[in-house]
């Protein structure tokens, strides 16, 4: 248990829930392209329909659900609160929830969007947060410290799947020649040593990525891996990317799954078919 809350770290509850309900994260993505396919105006009220129809849908069966922050922000206040039912009725209904926010900052700011995402007190807070680690690492210390009294977790992107990525991430520090998704990797490590079963800040990496070269072999902690489906990587792209680490890779996928909506057994089903599919495709 977590000093002073009584929770059990991230990392661990993670790796119960991924054993209980199977290795997928899906991406709750209120995007207008996806509301308008299911026949919802592009405003507040589409948004609350679409979001809490995929909680019913998903909360009950997935072991993560990841919303994205930003869809539900760009609504106001009424998206907002909107986001605070889906992080509740998620949870309420046995799902982990990742809230991708991508927040990265210095200093007091640093402070406030970790207390706004990682602090009990918060209405926005969620099991774990992903964080930009490009300000460097050491710039997020406010979260990494308030996660781990909290028992929650944080994923630092690492390897990103978009095409600009590369261009920060695989360039080589002045230490002898890391590259700086290495030293976010080693950094990592260094945070999770000694956690057992699984530590909880985690790396993200695009399951699009190809051979990176990396070392993840020391991180101790999950990774997430986007791209799973819509953005064309399959189950067996993670074998090339994540090598003998895949048994703690947590595959993520939105679009392929919530396609299937407006009804609620339509995505489950999906949901369960992608669960099915990587546990076929990555058995030994």
């Amino acid at each position: 248990m977590t000093a002073g809350t009584g929770r059990v770290p991230f990392g661990a509850r993670l790796v119960s829930a991924v054993a209980e309900r199977g290795a997928l994260c899906v991406g709750i993505d209120p995007h207008p392209g996806l509301l308008e396919a299911w026949g919802l105006p592009v405003d507040a009220g589409g948004l609350e329909r679409f979001a809490l129809t995929a909680v019913e849908a998903l909360a009950g069966t997935v072991a993560v659900l990841k919303p994205q922050s930003a869809f539900f922000e760009a609504h106001g206040s009424r998206g907002v609160a909107v986001l605070e039912r889906v992080i509740a009725e998620s949870r309420q209904a046995g799902a982990l929830v990742l809230l991708d926010v991508k927040r990265g900052d210095i200093g007091s700011t640093m402070s406030a969007y970790a207390n706004a995402y990682l602090a009990d007190s918060s209405p926005l807070a969620a099991d774990a947060v992903t964080l930009s680690p490009f300000l460097g690492f050491g710039s997020l210390e406010p979260a990494l410290a308030l996660a781990e009294r909290t028992g929650r977790g944080v994923f630092v992107l690492a390897r990103t799947s978009n095409p600009e990525g590369p261009q920060v991430q695989t360039a080589t520090l002045a230490d002898g020649g890391r590259s700086v998704a290495q030293a976010m990797a080693d950094e990592a490590a260094a945070r999770n040593a000694g956690a057992d079963p699984l530590g909880s800040v985690g790396l993200v990496v695009g399951a699009t990525v190809g051979r990176t070269g990396l070392d993840f072999s020391q991180v101790n902690g999950p990774f997430l891996a986007p791209g799973i489906g819509a953005q064309g990587a399959t189950a067996q792209d993670l074998r090339t990317v994540f090598g003998d680490r895949l048994a703690h890779v947590l595959p993520a996928t939105s679009r392929d799954v919530l396609r299937h909506g407006p009804g609620v057994a339509e995505v489950r089903s999906a949901a369960l078919r992608a669960v099915e599919s990587i546990a076929a495709s990555l058995a030994v």
